[in-house]
């Protein structure tokens, strides 16, 4: 059964999204990934064994910052309150 909600219906196949990583037009200062193609948000980094990183050209990449920073604030506001 095929929903057409899947999460991976925007994936694009294996070559494709291998020619996307290697594409240098897709790197910004070749660490932030910006390929507004892509409809993924966490995609392999540039050296594909160092992991993900967020493809910043997705809207919900700002959320996923937000929510890492606060997180972030939120762990040091109460290591620091004491």
């Amino acid at each position: 059964m095929n929903n057409s909600n899947d999460w991976r219906d925007n994936d694009p196949d294996k070559q494709t999204a291998e020619n996307w990583r290697k594409d240098p037009k897709n790197w910004i200062w070749n660490i932030f990934y910006y390929n507004k193609e892509d409809q993924r948000l966490f995609v392999s980094k540039k050296i594909e064994w160092m992991g993900t990183t967020l493809n910043f050209a997705n809207p919900k990449s700002v959320l996923v910052l937000v929510a890492m920073g606060s997180f972030l604030g939120m762990v040091l506001y109460f290591i620091l309150k004491n």
